[in-house]
């Protein structure tokens, strides 16, 4: 597959224009992470702390794990809008399994390890679903998404009457809580969940499959892709890590409101695009990607620590977001579609 995969041209640009040149463009966002480091440390005197980096990457390790399902689902050319109802369903569901009805439960009461996995395999099924409505019935992705979004999202409310879910084993709020030399373990994973996609995009024929699809998906389809196949897997995946996303979520608020994840599609897709990956397909990387989330980590928390109104937040970090957006493009030097 990989003579095939190389000879529809749509490997990622990094690769095409040198390791070097597409080294550079994939920290073209790392100018404004340092600017808003130095502004940091005007605007408060433990912005630079060890603690408050720490904080930073904990706080936007549930953030990392839902830019990744999508930025696989945007490389391949799709859409998915549902991880943030995914996020929030999924975890929910496990809890409803786990806990007893005195505490909004289902009253099944099975151990938490099986609640766990409910979420991971509840993710995935949502994934496999969108993933059957876009590629076997060949519907609209962004529609498909969009009402799985809203359905899980009533199924949500539903299934919890709207209350807030808390009374979970610690397990459930382990991989937030629970640290490895000195860093919380769901910075740990979304390392290493980066790490792995990565290396796959880059070295691995199913990587540079995903690209072709993206580039061009008919041309990966006359080169022998099984493209169907791949868009049915890449949906199953991002469905799984949007799931994981809102265990680690779960974990660092201590609970599960009934609009945990509302609105989180929006700063998801904003830390993809920022990060290079492009919204027609085939292009971008998972190293851009993970600067898009440093980058919104770094705002959010500058805004908190610079004790910024909440009526302003908004407005502020859509700026921010537009002032890295032309940063990123003068640095990269190519434009972002």
């Amino acid at each position: 597959m990989t003579d095939t995969v190389e000879s529809t041209g749509a490997r990622p640009q990094a690769v095409r224009r040198g390791p070097l040149a597409g080294r550079l463009r994939e920290l073209a966002l790392l100018p404004a992470i340092v600017a808003l480091l130095v502004a940091g440390a005007f605007v408060h005197p433990n912005f630079l702390s060890y603690a408050n980096l720490i904080s930073i990457l904990g706080a936007s390790a549930a953030l990392a794990m839902l830019v990744l399902a999508e930025s696989l689902v945007l490389i391949s050319g799709k859409f998915d809008l549902s991880v943030e109802s995914t996020a929030g369903l999924a975890p929910a569901l496990g809890a409803l399994l786990v806990l007893p009805v005195a505490s909004s439960g289902l009253g099944a009461e099975l151990p938490a390890a099986v609640g766990l996995l409910a979420a991971v395999v509840a993710g995935a099924l949502v994934g496999l679903l969108n993933a059957v409505l876009i590629v076997r019935f060949q519907l609209n992705a962004f529609i498909v998404t969009l009402a799985m979004l809203i359905v899980l999202r009533g199924l949500h409310v539903g299934l919890t009457e709207g209350q807030t879910l808390f009374d979970m084993p610690e397990v459930f709020f382990a991989v937030a809580t629970t640290t490895f030399l000195g860093i919380p373990m769901s910075v740990w994973l979304a390392a290493a969940a980066f790490a792995v996609a990565g290396l796959l995009l880059r070295r691995h024929r199913l990587g540079r499959a995903l690209y072709a699809i993206g580039g061009n998906r008919e041309a990966a389809r006359t080169a022998g892709i099984r493209v169907d196949r791949v868009l049915l897997g890449v949906y199953v995946i991002a469905g799984a890590l949007a799931a994981v996303g809102g265990l680690i979520l779960t974990g660092y608020v201590g609970a599960i409101s009934a609009n945990q994840g509302e609105n989180l599609v929006f700063t998801v897709f904003a830390a993809a695009v920022i990060g290079g990956i492009s919204l027609d397909g085939g292009r971008g990387t998972m190293l851009g990607a993970l600067t898009g989330v440093l980058l919104l980590g770094v705002v959010n928390n500058l805004l908190t620590l610079a004790q910024v109104s909440s009526f302003w937040i908004q407005a502020i970090q859509g700026g921010l977001i537009l002032l890295a957006l032309m940063v990123a493009r003068l640095a990269s030097g190519r434009g972002q579609t």
